[in-house]
């Protein structure tokens, strides 16, 4: 919240987790979730707040701040949500769903539109539990199912600070060729997985000449946001590769210096998905001719 509070302008009020603005739609780094044509409805029963949503609209998820009980009567009486959980490369929900909250007992803030189709921007898989060695790889998940940013099966593929394994199992499930590059071993049951060249070194260490031409660049090293940047830069000024998926690590405070820098590389496009914790993902495609 304080990021998103810094980031945005003409904040008018926060709810709980809600904040309000003036003026058009913003492109956010920290939001989760946009709620794109709100508007503020008073009312005066429960059976008149669910009748204005049923009128705007088919599926409605809720946002509780306070009158939580009132909230939930109201949410009872419009169509039930079925979940929403995703499997991973599984086509989105195709059905609109809308956002709603109670600013008071008899005022209804509805947003008929949002940028997700998952209620509040809440992204759930169903998880492996059993095969990856960490939670990390649910990071990759939602950027190549939700986002779409993925690579192709045969492409290679570099994951820097792999260990354990989580990003390189992903890429490797993918029918990649990954060169992954750690100090640290990787787990034991994924550096037996066929297409995956383990490098035992520094990443800040590997010169792009040593590595070739790849297709993607892949980084979730835990480093300062300034040193990733550099790396980053190094490896675009090589001309071996013109993609990048990286996470972006604040150690402390955030440093909002640097994230600036990254949103001003060509085709950045930065995002804290719903799976980072206190980080951000950044990743940039080659431009289309």
């Amino acid at each position: 919240m304080p990021e998103l509070l810094k980031e945005l302008k003409d904040v008018q009020s926060v709810h709980g987790s809600l904040v309000l603005t003036n003026g058009p739609i913003q492109n956010t780094v920290w939001a989760q979730n946009i709620w794109l044509n709100a508007e503020i409805i008073p009312f005066e029963s429960i059976s008149q707040a669910a009748k204005i949503l049923k009128s705007k609209g088919k599926l409605w998820a809720h946002y509780s701040f306070e009158n939580h009980r009132r909230t939930e009567l109201i949410q009872e009486q419009l169509p039930k949500l079925r979940s929403r959980v995703m499997n991973f490369l599984g086509d989105l929900p195709k059905d609109p769903i809308g956002a709603w909250t109670l600013l008071d007992k008899n005022t209804l803030l509805v947003s008929s539109e949002t940028n997700s189709p998952f209620p509040l921007g809440n992204i759930e898989f169903n998880e492996d539990k059993k095969t990856p060695p960490s939670r990390a790889y649910l990071k990759l998940w939602e950027l190549f199912t939700v986002y779409g940013v993925k690579p192709s099966p045969g492409q290679r593929v570099v994951d820097f600070g792999s260990c354990p394994g989580g990003w390189t199992w992903v890429l490797q499930q993918m029918g990649c060729n990954v060169v992954s590059i750690d100090r640290a071993p990787l787990d034991e049951k994924i550096a037996k997985l066929p297409r995956i060249q383990f490098m035992k070194t520094n990443a800040f260490n590997v010169k792009p000449e040593d590595i070739g031409a790849i297709d993607w660049f892949f980084s979730d090293i835990i480093c300062y946001p300034a040193k990733l940047l550099e790396l980053v830069k190094n490896w675009q000024s090589s001309g071996l590769c013109a993609n990048f998926v990286c996470t972006i690590k604040f150690q402390g405070k955030t440093d909002f210096e640097t994230l600036a820098e990254f949103q001003r590389l060509e085709n950045a496009r930065i995002q804290h998905l719903h799976h980072n914790k206190h980080e951000v993902t950044v990743w940039i495609r080659k431009s289309s001719p």
